[in-house]
């Protein structure tokens, strides 16, 4: 009896060691798998409300060409400031036009980024204000705004040492 308690020892001793071992990994594989055991399997409808921005109809695309375009990072990242008038957007935000700025604006309110609040007074007086999602999403485009801002001349550099294509 104890020889048998002793192998069951043995062999969960030599298996636990070898599970933590999986479970502490740093192989992304080994990660993968685990997630993906313990993961239950997503229904069609839940993978398509989350979305799948590599598939063509993902709505997310339309979300992330808005903040991700030219215009909509700029603008995020000018309302961190604050509250900020169409005008003071406009001088801030060199090189736009009125028209691409009250795109975005529009986009930008439509994805729920922005909040437009209209007095009624004469002039007409609009501002913009940041939503708490929108402040969220400007702190992760700042990020990347910055880091391209870091590193522009290893991002220009290598293309400046390319023949011109014709």
């Amino acid at each position: 009896m104890a020889d048998k308690h002793h192998e069951a020892d043995t062999a969960d001793s030599i298996a636990r060691p070898a599970l933590a071992a999986s479970a502490d990994s740093d192989d992304p594989a080994d990660s993968a798998a685990t997630a993906a055991a313990d993961e239950p399997a997503v229904s069609l409808s839940d993978r398509l409300a989350r979305g799948d921005l590599m598939a063509v109809a993902c709505p997310s695309r339309d979300v992330l060409r808005h903040l991700t375009s030219r215009w909509g990072v700029l603008v995020l990242i000018a309302l961190q400031s604050g509250t900020l008038r169409f005008s003071e957007l406009r001088r801030r935000i060199g090189g736009v036009s009125e028209r691409m700025l009250a795109q975005t604006l529009q986009w930008l309110e439509s994805d729920g980024m922005v909040a437009r609040r209209a007095y009624q007074v004469v002039p007409p007086h609009v501002d913009y204000t940041l939503t708490p999602l929108g402040q969220e999403a400007a702190v992760r485009v700042r990020a990347l705004a910055d880091w391209i801002e870091i590193n522009l001349s290893r991002i220009t550099g290598p293309q400046d040492a390319l023949p011109p294509q014709d």
